[in-house]
Formats: structure tokens, sequence, C-alpha cells
């Protein structure tokens, strides 16, 4: 049976006696979610831009990479070489990049197709690239003594580029950031540049909160960046309490400047898209293209050239000209922006290869940039031979066809297109090179629902060439509907989705089995299942069948039964264990460094420790008969198993990684068990639940216990 309710939201049901402390964090929704700005216009340039130039640059510019004899370094090598705040210190000295051209730096970013530019005006290590007021770490205490910020905000202006700010919320210089490196133990409290007196400091982040928010302001004011791009806000004293006020600040100080989400909690690691209400006008994946955009979300991925932010001498694994193209094409097409880095050298100049790549990437601008300005995401799910991106005038549709793969018989088959075709030309390079490119008319047939393009047998650009196609009306595609759900088992009810490929298509259903026709149910909204459904459903135009059939089959389930728990203590037991792993290891042959207890399943203070793993273990109250999502994140591997069963398996090297599992469970009380290890480099875990097609929360402290 199809029952239109909504499932109920985890942990709203009260926990019988007795009760503990509530200590539970704001809950998240299980799709990304990004607070946009209102309908104000402060996007607008921002996404007209799509492709942007990031810029790591600082003291750590002048070690190359490289710290004793080791040189896998870059931006990080303060803390990846651990090296103390006094040696740091002495790069002062070594900072003065004689070469740095703001006006060259400027022009290459226009001249590659890049509208906007965002460095660095303070990373990790503190040191500050501009004159401030609140701090000596800063440029005008090194040889140099000139105003990077300023010379380039300026130089931007002159060229046409918006010129934003890269600003790091971690600080390993400040004497009150916490926490500290667990390396440096009492070596922070060497004295450094301008401040007094370490020796009787206690730390106080508030007050390094305020210094935050005094050169946020400063920034804003001075150099007009038009976006606030923040990081370092992962650590566990960065929390909503912290961001929400910030991101208010920063457009209190300028209501027309955009900021980005790191400004807040709730990133999902490398993927970057926020969960829950927190704040931020974009997300922001890194290193990374997700798999599809981000349908009415604004979202950029930031990615390097080679594999460092900051410049590495050794590091030559540039990626080419034609990949850097085709990561700008495939991002577009999926309705997000490009920030493409450049890690300078110490002399102020860009690597040559960087130099090399930005002509020939703005040398394709130039030509096909049209199809990337301004476009949106394009209307297909996928396309064997490239990417779409589409723009929208006037009861018509500019669909720009970006062909990776050119066909050798000259026949391009765009497949399932609905709408009648007014138009179509290849782009191609203009007799003049101060024009964009030329078009040159495109013969094109229909063949069934399919739309078949003659061009010639050679491609226009050996990069990506484009085809300009023109529609009548919003772009219409035959594809086969997707069915979503959280889970394919539930206890109670499951909330299930149909999406249409196009909003002109009608999608029909049914329960029992049959094929759909004109005749089936028409889908309109949620469906809820409450017994064991076989799903199908497809796409029609008009009264015509124009996909294929998708279908899936939900299961009912009996909840596994909970445990009588009439005596227990708050929190879960923690075990502690140290060694050097790649997968997890079987902690019951290991002997625990220390044991302690959680009130929640986290990192904490250990965020930053490497060669350890931990386990918690105890019991989670559920409290209601459902089909439980359970959502395990971490950086390196983890494991969540719940009565003895395994859940999610999350194991492994790897950066941060969201994994997720589902259990049907009994209201009451079930043993859980959380593994995780670290190997070297960053740390993370975080986990959440939540019934199946509900928002998805960490398990507050009050429904977790142990034995006695």
């Amino acid at each position: 049976m199809v029952c239109y309710l909504l499932a109920s939201v985890f942990l709203s049901a009260p926990l019988p006696s007795p009760a503990m402390p509530n200590n539970s964090r704001p809950t998240a929704d299980p799709q990304p979610e990004i607070r946009n700005p209102q309908s104000d216009g402060r996007l607008d340039w921002w996404r007209e831009a799509r492709f942007g130039m990031f810029i790591h640059w600082g003291l750590y510019s002048t070690l190359e990479g490289e710290w004793n004899g080791s040189k896998g370094h870059a931006e990080w090598i303060r803390t990846t070489a651990q090296i103390p705040v006094a040696e740091y210190e002495k790069l002062l000295a070594g900072f003065n990049p004689v070469k740095f051209d703001a006006d060259a730096w400027a022009r290459m970013a226009k001249d590659a197709g890049m509208k906007y530019l965002v460095i660095t005006s303070k990373h990790h290590d503190g040191f500050c690239l501009f004159d401030s007021a609140h701090t000596e770490w800063d440029v005008m205490s090194t040889p140099f003594k000139r105003d990077i910020l300023k010379e380039l905000s300026d130089a931007c202006k002159r060229h046409g580029v918006r010129f934003a700010t890269y600003h790091s919320i971690m600080d390993w210089h400040h004497p009150d950031y916490l926490p500290k490196r667990g390396w440096e133990g009492e070596t922070w409290r060497q004295a450094r540049v301008g401040v007094p007196n370490l020796d009787k400091h206690v730390p106080n982040f508030d007050r390094f909160n305020e210094y935050l928010r005094k050169q946020v302001v400063e920034i804003i004011q001075k150099y007009d960046p038009g976006v606030m791009w923040f990081d370092g806000e992962w650590e566990a004293t960065w929390t909503h309490a912290y961001g929400k006020p910030l991101y208010e600040l920063c457009l209190k100080t300028n209501p027309r400047i955009i900021v980005n989400n790191r400004v807040d909690k709730g990133r999902g690691g490398m993927a970057g898209m926020t969960t829950g209400d927190h704040l931020g006008d974009f997300g922001t994946p890194e290193q990374e293209i997700p798999a599809t955009g981000f349908p009415g979300v604004d979202w950029e991925s930031c990615m390097t050239m080679n594999r460092n932010w900051g410049w590495n001498r050794e590091d030559k694994e540039f990626k080419s000209t034609k990949e850097m193209i085709r990561m700008l094409v495939d991002i577009a097409s999926k309705g997000g922006n490009f920030l493409m880095n450049i890690g300078p050298k110490p002399d102020g100049t860009f690597p040559e290869e960087s130099v090399q790549r930005l002509k020939e990437i703005g040398e394709w601008m130039r030509v096909y940039g049209s199809s990337i300005y301004g476009t949106e995401a394009g209307p297909f799910k996928k396309l064997d031979w490239g990417r779409c991106t589409m723009r929208r005038s006037e009861g018509r549709t500019k669909l720009y066809l970006h062909v990776f793969d050119w066909p050798a018989d000259g026949k391009l088959v765009v497949p399932g297109l609905g709408n009648e075709v007014v138009g179509a030309s290849s782009i191609r390079s203009s007799s003049n090179a101060e024009l964009p490119g030329a078009r040159v008319r495109v013969p094109f047939a229909r063949i069934d629902s399919d739309v078949v393009l003659e061009l010639p047998r050679t491609a226009p650009d050996a990069n990506c060439s484009v085809v300009e196609l023109d529609v009548q009306g919003e772009p219409v595609v035959y594809e086969a509907p997707v069915i979503r759900a959280d889970s394919d088992i539930f206890v109670q009810t499951l909330p299930v989705d149909i999406e249409s490929s196009s909003k002109e298509l009608a999608i029909r259903y049914t329960i029992d089995g049959s094929i759909p026709d004109a005749d089936s149910p028409r889908y309109t909204g949620r469906l809820v299942l409450d017994e064991t459904t076989a799903l199908k459903a497809r796409a029609f135009h008009g009264t015509k069948a124009v996909s294929a059939v998708t279908e899936a089959t939900f299961t009912k389930v009996k909840p596994m039964p909970a445990v009588n728990l009439a005596d227990y203590r708050p929190g879960l037991r923690l075990e502690v264990f140290k060694g050097d792993w790649n997968r997890m290891p079987d902690f019951d042959k290991l002997t625990p460094a220390s044991k302690e207890s959680a009130s929640v399943i986290s990192l904490g203070l250990r965020s930053k420790e490497e060669f350890v793993g931990l386990r918690f273990s105890g019991y989670l109250n559920v409290p209601e008969d459902q089909a439980y999502v359970f959502e395990l994140t971490s950086d390196d591997g983890s494991r969540l198993l719940i009565d003895g069963k395994l859940v999610v398996d999350n194991d492994g090297l790897h950066s941060t990684e969201t994994k997720r599992g589902v259990a049907p469970l009994a209201r009451g009380w079930h043993a859980i068990t959380v593994e995780w290890f670290n190997k070297t480099g960053g740390a993370d875990l975080a986990l959440t639940l939540a019934p199946v097609g509900a928002r998805q929360a960490a398990p507050p402290a009050d429904r977790l216990a142990h034995r006695p």
C-alpha cells in the first residue's frame, strides 16, 4: 500500500529514566544543503564567472617543500615537518619576492579566462600577506615590506578580475589558538614575533576569535574582496556558535560579499558540501568533482594544477591542458564553479608549467568561453561522448555539446532529446584572434527520439570541441526516471521519491508488478510505502511512453530485538590503542594503551594524533521500531557494528570519506561498537543516524550508555 505520511524525526521520543545530560548536536539533512542567499543578487557575478584562480603563497613557499632533506612538504610544512615556532619565524628574513608583479598575476588570470582570483591572506601558519594592524606576523616584518593584498587588489580592478581572499581560521602561530599541535609540547611557549611573556600565557580561544574577527573586518574594509573564502574550520574548537556570528559579521561589514561554507561547521570532508542548519553561500568540494551536481545549490570545486597547493620544486606532476579544460567543462556541466590553484615560487613568479597551461587554457576560452560563462547544468545525466551545458532565453534553450570523443564517422548522436531543434552549429576559431569563436552551420536529422548531427571528420579542437544546439522551450530529455529511497528495507514506513529527467515529462508508476501505461497513476510527490512493494516507473511525453521502465523492490522486515539494560552508566567505553596499521586491526587481540569514557563519538582533541586506534563500545537507545540509516565518516578507516553485526565498513587508508548502512532496530537499547584508526596525516571521525527518510543527527549523550 502507498500512504502519504512523513517519517518521524530521530530522537523525538523521550528516553526512559534514568536520564542523562543532553549534549545533542544540530540535526543534519541527508542531502547536501547550503543556505543560499536570498534573491539579492550577491552571487550573480560569481555564477556568471564559473572559472577562478586560487593562489597559495606565503612563508612556506621559501622552503620549496623541503626541510632537513625531506622533500614531500608544501603549505603544511610547519606541522608536517614539525618545525618549532622559533625556527619557523626565521623564515621572515628570507621572504623577499622581488619579482612579484601584481599586474602580471592579474593579467594571467584574465588572459586564461578566469573571472576572479582568490589569494591566501593568511594560511594555517598564521602569516599574513597584508599589512595588518593586529599582528607583526605579517609581510611588513619581512625584507619585502610591501602590502601584497593591496597591490593585487588594485591590479585585479585594473584588469577586470574580481579580487577575493582565503583566510584560515586555524592558526598555528597565534598563542591563543587551540588545540596546539600534539608534537609541540611546551615549545609553543617560545618567544615569538610580537608576543611577550609567553612563559606565563594561558591560551584562550575566545581571545583568538576576537583577533580573527578584527582581521576579517580589516581585510573586507581595506581590500574589498568579492569572496571571503574561509578554511581550517574542522578542528573541534571551532563551532557553529563561532561560525554563525562570523558569517553575519562579514555581511554586516559588506552586505554584497559572498562567504563560503567553511565559515561554519557541517562540511562533509573533501566532498565539501554542508549538511544541516549551517551558514555559507556555496559548497567547496576539494580535489574532486562531484559525480552529479547539486540542483539549486551553489558549489565550487577547488583543485591543484599539480599535487600540492603551495610551491614544491620537486612536484612536476602537472595536469595537462586538455585535462584541466575538460575538468572545467565537467564542473560547469554540473552547475559548479572551478577554482584552479597556482603555487607561486619564492621570487614571486608563477611556475613555468603553470604559465604555459594558463596561456593554452586562455586560448581555448577565447573561442569557447560562451559555452561556460553564465551557463547552467546540462539536462543529460550521461553523455558517452562528453558533457553539456545550457543557457535559457526567450522561450528557447541553447545546448552546448562539449565533445571529448569526436565521432570517427562524423555522426554525433544526441540521445532522447524531445525538443524541436531550431538550429545547430559548430564553434570554431575566428580568423580574427580578438573575436570569440565563429559558428559554422551543422546539418541535423531526427531519428526516433534521437537527434543526429552531421559533423566534419576532424575535430576543430584537440582538447574539447563544442557544438551549439538551439532548441525550442525548456529541455526535454527522454531518460528513465530515477527511484530514490534511503534503503531497500524498512520496518514501519519508507519515503520514496521518483525523479524525472525533464519537468515536461510525466512519470507514471505501478505497485502491482505491471508495466506503467498512460492510465497508470501519475507521480505528483513523495510516496510513503507501508508494505513490501515492487515499484515500477516510466516517463511519458503526453500519452506516449518515452523511456525504459525503472523498477525497485522495497521489503518490510522485522526489527532486531532490543536488550534489557536496566542498570547502566552514561556514555560509552573508549579504548585507545597505539600501532601502525593499513587496515583495521583486531582490537580484541591488542592491549589498550588507556581506557576512558566518552559522551560522544568523536576525536575531540585527538584530531591530530597519528598511529592511533580507538574503540567506542556500549549501547545505543533508539526511540521507536524503525530501520535506521547510519552514516560513518572517517579518515582513515572505521567500522560500525550494531548488535554484533557489521553495518558500515569504511576501512582502509583514505582521506575523509562517508559510508552508510541500514539496520532495522526495535525500540530500546542495542549494542554498538565504533572502531577507528589513523596512520598519518589528517584525522576525522563522526557518526550520524536517523530513521529512513528522516534527518540525520549525531547520537546525543543521553542515548549512549555502558554497563557498569
